[in-house]
């Protein structure tokens, strides 16, 4: 009696005598994909080069040009500031105690929201990186109230934008204090609105990938290359919707808006919002509206930092679309009731 050595094969080594002809083509040619991707890439390259006079023609045209630069200058402008509210972001999640935070500030939300408030004035960036700052917090256990406090306040009371603003208004001084007066009065006021009306539910994180059981250097780093791919993709659409709408606005509705006094304020905020302007340079433009009443322009410099295109698309990437649809319009509205407020008594 023999004894066979030879196994039989496994169901996984066995071929699939079932599958259809072309399926077990597919399997055996696993080239088949890149090559396809392949034929797809020189396709489009071939239709590029056919048609790169008409595309050459459409990127010369005056308004092509504009929404180019205008594009340009949103992304050049707040990249650097996203990419140091992500690390100081990926800084807080890896280095600072979960517990931290929530010791630090007051137990009672009420008293917590203008202690974040006020502790917005030493981030030295603009709104990109408050957002990615922000949310760290609330994942650190901070209450949102506060969190969100932290996130109006930061890009328009810092040192280097109360400097800049300084130096766009030499001859109005009081434009300072009412850009910190009403910039703080909003965070704050939004703050305990949240407090008093938010919901859980509303706030709506994205999935982040976890990092433990890594060195903190592993960690840290895994966490900015998620952050920065993640807002950095909602940043370019955003800077793209401003450069689409700053492109097709006539510039006649600014002159005819300007003559009336309520119109203006509403005016320069919606105009804040579509350019998307960084914190740290809109009071320059602020300052070349010279045809606006100073306090239309102080509405421009509150409601910019706190709500634009660009900041929509990254509040929604960082607490979920819910929460954007309504946080936003209640910030935009709050802005400029505090803006005419603030700007009668001190402008």
């Amino acid at each position: 009696m023999t004894i066979s050595t030879e196994t039989e094969p496994t169901r996984d080594e066995q071929p699939d005598i079932d599958a259809p002809e072309h399926e077990r083509d597919a399997e055996s040619s696993p080239a088949a994909g890149r090559v396809d991707s392949l034929l797809v890439l020189i396709m489009l390259l071939i239709l590029l080069m056919a048609m790169q006079g008409p595309i050459r023609r459409g990127l010369s045209a005056p308004v092509m040009q504009s929404w180019m630069t205008v594009f340009i200058a949103v992304v050049v402008q707040a990249m650097p500031f996203l990419v140091l509210g992500v690390a100081l972001s990926a800084a807080i999640a890896t280095f600072v105690p979960p517990t931290f935070f929530a010791r630090a500030l007051p137990s009672r939300p009420a008293l917590a929201v203008p202690a974040a408030g006020v502790a917005g004035a030493v981030l030295p960036g603009c709104e990109c990186a408050s957002v990615p700052v922000a949310g760290a917090l609330v994942r650190r256990g901070v209450t949102p109230s506060a969190a969100l406090a932290f996130l109006l306040s930061a890009p328009a009371i810092n040192p280097i934008v109360l400097t800049a603003t300084a130096v766009a208004f030499p001859r109005n001084p009081e434009m300072v204090l009412a850009r910190f007066a009403a910039s703080l009065l909003v965070a704050c006021a939004m703050g305990w609105l949240w407090q008093r009306l938010g919901r859980a539910d509303w706030l709506r994180p994205p999935a982040r990938p976890s990092f433990e059981g890594q060195g903190k250097a592993a960690a840290f780093w895994g966490s900015v290359r998620h952050d920065v791919m993640h807002a950095g993709g909602f940043l370019v659409v955003g800077a793209m919707a401003a450069a689409t709408l700053k492109a097709v606005v006539p510039a006649t509705w600014l002159r005819t808006a300007a003559g009336d006094p309520a119109a203006s304020i509403l005016a320069l905020a919606v105009l804040a919002v579509l350019l998307s302007i960084c914190s740290e340079a809109d009071a320059f433009v602020a300052a070349s509206l010279s045809q606006f009443s100073l306090t239309a322009r102080l509405a421009f410099l509150v409601v910019g930092p706190m709500i634009d295109l660009k900041l929509f698309a990254m509040q929604a990437a960082t607490f979920g679309r819910g929460f954007a649809l309504r946080f936003a319009p209640a910030t935009f509205a709050l802005g400029v009731l505090v803006s005419a407020a603030v700007g009668a008594v001190l402008l």
